[in-house]
């Protein structure tokens, strides 16, 4: 196969990725939809936050805390959905280089989430990657606000969202996402460091700090080991 071909070859399998990721986390839109109507905000307030915030973390921290707190809590829930903002902004300096010129530059920030990075980074070619982003955080843009509307408007029927497994989704589309890519020492490392520092925090810091806090620590955790390279070079 020559370099054109495997560039297309490349390219095609960066959209079926992107398509997948898009559709399995549209659906995690709904339990979010549901959440937040029962957490106290009307269908609108609930669409308008998908449209306008659109990034998952940080709007199901919104909701936990108003949900907890009522409308007393709106400055604590705002700094919860900031503080997991924050990974949003390293983010978009990875994609700066991915999302092309112009205008492109002007909508990337708005779709630069969790997924689309990660199928982007999933590939080499930067056609693919191009691809895989685009298609990715354009496609859960369409999807997580038409799923978030249904759940709004079904929540009183669907009752809890977790009852059918939509908690799991977004978790699902990450794990699917990273698994290929453990193929050396050095990345499983990585992972797993990042993986128990997260859940030895969580229970202890989440009393007492914001909602968000073990997931940076774990990022810089993760920082930290991937910067060492200790494992570098040795097949798993």
């Amino acid at each position: 196969m020559d370099a054109a071909a495997e560039a297309r070859e490349a390219v095609r399998r960066a959209r079926r990725e992107a398509v997948g990721v898009a559709v399995a986390t549209s659906a995690y839109g709904v339990s979010f939809g549901a959440l937040a109507v029962a957490s106290g905000l009307d269908v609108w307030q609930t669409c308008v936050l998908s449209l306008l915030m659109f990034t998952g973390g940080s709007q199901f921290a919104f909701v936990g805390v108003i949900g907890a707190g009522g409308i007393a809590a709106a400055p604590a829930a705002i700094a919860s959905a900031a503080l997991l903002g924050v990974r949003n902004v390293a983010y978009g300096l990875r994609m700066a280089p991915v999302v092309g010129r112009g205008w492109r530059r002007l909508v990337a920030p708005h779709v630069t989430i969790d997924e689309s990075t990660a199928v982007a980074l999933a590939h080499s070619d930067p056609a693919a990657r191009r691809a895989g982003f685009w298609i990715t955080g354009v496609g859960i843009y369409v999807g997580w606000n038409l799923s978030t509307l249904g759940g709004a408007l079904l929540g009183d029927v669907l009752g809890d969202p977790r009852v059918y497994g939509l908690d799991a989704a977004a978790a699902a589309a990450f794990l699917a996402l990273l698994w290929p890519r453990l193929r050396r020492r050095q990345a499983i490392a990585v992972g797993v460091a990042a993986a128990v520092v997260a859940t030895v925090l969580t229970p202890v810091l989440m009393p007492v700090l914001m909602p968000g806090v073990p997931v940076l620590v774990a990022a810089v955790v993760a920082l930290a080991v991937g910067w060492t390279n200790a494992f570098a070079g040795r097949a798993s």
